[in-house]
């Protein structure tokens, strides 16, 4: 498994992010000239628009492997960016933003700006995206099919993005709703083969809706170049704890999906109820009830979040993960990157003070052995 999470450049100076995500590219590739054969996470790649980066990890058996990967190119990330007096954030939306967003040197992405206008312009995010192997085309779409249903729990354990731009959106992830903008993003209906699923994909493309395979920003799908499951349903968030937990539950699922136990009878779920799941998980987050994927109806957030640890937890077992999942799933149900932020914010007073709160919480996570 493997994991790519997308942060924000910002000027602590005012708070506000930046639009020099390239100058901490060639940053880092200028400090790291002639050295030894690199990492995964010694790379900075650029993204839609120039205050944004992404960092990875290279693939992995181990969570905390992966986990120490994602805190290793945070720190790559910081340190190119303090030596320019900047800072990286780790957060799903951007809070506070002097300036209009500038797209990122790529005539791919020139391209998409240009074609989906003001949804791209506005379409600034900042998500957790999980990789899981599988073995084949046919197994992959066969667990996309089967985890659509318990995908928002997943963004409800995430959810880090509750202010945008200036304000406060009342939503815990309005990550998830400015992404839902995109034509192609949000949760899918089964596909059933890899026939069924080429076939929607080719039909998102030919229509406009997808500039290319990239653009298929389904909130599962398979991975164009590896042979994974990419989960992207998730907010970036900014703790490590946090990055290990959701980690572990993504590949808990899509595992338990291939080749698990898998509930018998689950009930077929039309794309307005996935939508509306999706929906209360981002509105919520963890602070209220969710959709239980196999009634449809609403049920406490740690019924049913206990509920999703349960179905996976052979799985969570072989990996060594279940210590993990259950001290994880009572540190998201005490608090979500959302709570913290708007803690941050009634502690501080202003959007200043949770930019700072999450510039100081982002540099403790690599900086401290255990994560933050």
């Amino acid at each position: 498994m493997g994991v790519e999470e997308e942060l924000l450049v910002v000027d602590p100076a005012t708070r506000s992010v930046t639009a020099r995500a390239n100058v901490l590219i060639r940053e880092n590739a200028e400090r790291s000239r002639g050295s030894a054969p690199r990492q995964a996470s010694d790379e900075l790649d650029e993204e839609l628009f120039r205050h944004q980066l992404e960092i990875r990890s290279d693939p992995s058996r181990d969570i905390d492997n992966v986990v120490r990967q994602v805190l290793d190119g945070r720190r790559t990330a910081g340190e190119a960016a303090a030596a320019h007096d900047l800072a990286v954030v780790v957060s799903g939306s951007v809070l506070l933003a002097l300036e209009e967003p500038v797209v990122s040197d790529n005539d791919r992405y020139r391209d998409m700006a240009e074609t989906f206008g003001q949804v791209a312009r506005r379409g600034t995010t900042c998500g957790m995206h999980v990789h899981v192997g599988i073995e084949s085309e046919e197994e992959g779409v066969r667990c996309i099919d089967r985890i659509t249903p318990w995908l928002p729990i997943l963004l409800a354990a995430s959810t880090n993005s509750p202010y945008s731009e200036g304000s406060d959106t009342g939503y815990a992830s309005w990550r998830t709703q400015q992404w839902s903008n995109w034509p192609s993003a949000g949760p899918t209906e089964a596909f059933g083969s890899v026939a069924g699923y080429r076939r929607a994909c080719a039909r998102m493309i030919d229509s406009g809706a997808a500039r290319d395979s990239g653009m298929l920003y389904f909130d599962a799908r398979l991975s164009e170049g590896q042979p994974t499951v990419e989960v992207r349903v998730l907010d970036a968030t900014t703790d490590a704890q946090d990055v290990g937990f959701l980690a572990a539950l993504v590949r808990g699922l899509v595992e338990t999906a291939a080749v698990g136990r898998w509930p018998e009878q689950v009930p077929r779920w039309r794309a307005e109820e996935l939508r509306a799941a999706r929906w209360r998980a981002s509105r919520y987050g963890t602070s209220d009830r969710l959709l239980d994927p196999m009634s449809g109806e609403l049920r406490p957030v740690r019924e049913v979040l206990a509920a999703l640890l349960e179905l996976v937890a052979d799985r969570l077992e072989i990996a060594g993960d279940a210590d993990r999942a259950r001290a994880g799933m009572e540190r998201v149900l005490a608090a979500t990157g959302a709570t913290r932020q708007r803690a941050a914010h009634e502690r501080t007073g202003s959007l200043e003070g949770v930019v700072d709160d999450l510039v100081a919480r982002t540099a403790g996570s690599w900086a401290s052995p255990g994560g933050s």
